[in-house]
């Protein structure tokens, strides 16, 4: 990947824990990766099984490089979007799992929440300075910190009853 300010691709570390947390496959998931930097965690997805990946970059060199992996490892699951994170969630797709790493800094995640399209058991991983406080409707499954950044594991509940069977 070329060398870009704010690129922060997520740790082997990290990304070894999120995706024990996942569970080791993803057979037959639609992720999305929202901004995909060095595609790490996309990548890592169609590794596992996922069926679709879609990666959305705005940054041309970024996304260059994504390209080239694309094509080095062969993921044909993988589609690569150039353009803007939030112009890419007004078409209205739903997902699986959500990766979310966006520049730190910009307070991008309210906005982001608030423009996905939850469904019932989606997973949302979400990287950032400090730990995100989702609105209802989401439930944190898992949290971790790894130096400078604050990782976590969130799943939309938001027809939950608190775990109570059928409608009370």
């Amino acid at each position: 990947m070329p060398d870009r300010p704010g690129l922060r691709p997520t740790p082997d570390r990290v990304r070894e824990t999120l995706f024990n947390w996942l569970g080791q496959s993803l057979d037959g998931l639609s992720c999305l990766d929202l901004f995909a930097g060095s595609g790490a965690l996309g990548f890592e997805a169609a590794s596992r099984g996922a069926a679709r990946v879609v990666m959305v970059e705005q940054d041309r060199n970024a996304f260059a490089g994504l390209e080239r992996s694309k094509a080095l490892i062969g993921a044909r699951q993988v589609e690569l979007v150039l353009g803007d994170a939030f112009a890419f969630l007004k078409r209205n797709e739903t997902f699986d799992v959500v990766f979310l790493d966006p520049p730190f800094g910009q307070n991008a995640l309210p906005t982001v929440f608030r423009q996905l399209r939850p469904t019932q058991g989606m997973r949302v991983y979400v990287e950032a300075e400090e730990p995100f406080t989702a609105e209802a409707g989401w439930r944190e499954l898992k949290r971790a910190r790894a130096g400078q950044v604050s990782y976590q594991l969130l799943e939309w509940r938001g027809d939950d009853q608190g775990g109570l069977p059928g409608n009370v």
